[in-house]
């Protein structure tokens, strides 16, 4: 009896503590993540790039909370697209994280989105933003991830991230607006 209680007690605190909100950064993840937006380039302005690790940070804890996070991605998304959360689909983390980080106005940084699996019929796309040295295109930068990980940052150079390959978001809008624009001429030339 006293094991099936223990069991009960021990599957209740982990169902309890997948639901809970994801925790503020650590200082060490801050300061990681400085280092790498510095070391992007040489011109790259070191207070801006710790300016710009410690808002990455500080505001996917904030959209965390603010999107109401306490379940993983795919499972938040679900009630996103049921009505039952306000946000928090990867494409908000997305604009609502460049938005943040384009109102500091950097100098010496520029910011990138783009989306992985946009040819793949049976993943969803998958968006995020970039940060680069002013003037390097998205390939040289950082992602900048704040889905993948259900509120918590997750950060990589763009070409070592094994999990996604990221295709600048304007091809792939381009792409898409093409295939729209074939299927309707195809409609029409069916009329």
């Amino acid at each position: 009896m006293k094991i099936a209680i223990n069991i009960v007690v021990f599957a209740w605190l982990i169902m309890l503590a997948a639901c809970a909100p994801p925790p503020p950064a650590e200082q060490s993840d801050v300061e990681a993540l400085a280092v790498a937006i510095r070391a992007l380039g040489p011109d790259v302005d070191p207070e801006e790039a710790a300016r710009a690790a410690r808002i990455s940070y500080a505001y996917t804890y904030q959209l965390s909370r603010e999107y109401q996070i306490t379940d993983p991605p795919l499972v938040h998304n679900t009630k996103v697209n049921m009505g039952l959360k306000p946000r928090g689909l990867c494409w908000h983390w997305a604009e609502d994280m460049e938005k943040r980080l384009r109102a500091e106005g950097f100098r010496t940084l520029d910011l990138h989105r783009a989306i992985a699996n946009a040819d793949k019929e049976y993943l969803i796309d998958h968006s995020t933003t970039l940060i680069s040295a002013k003037g390097d295109d998205m390939f040289a930068g950082i992602v900048l991830d704040p889905w993948r990980k259900g509120g918590r940052l997750f950060w990589s150079r763009t070409l070592e991230d094994t999990r996604y390959t990221w295709v600048p978001r304007d091809v792939v809008l381009d792409r898409r607006r093409e295939e729209l624009q074939e299927e309707q001429d195809a409609a029409a030339a069916r009329r």
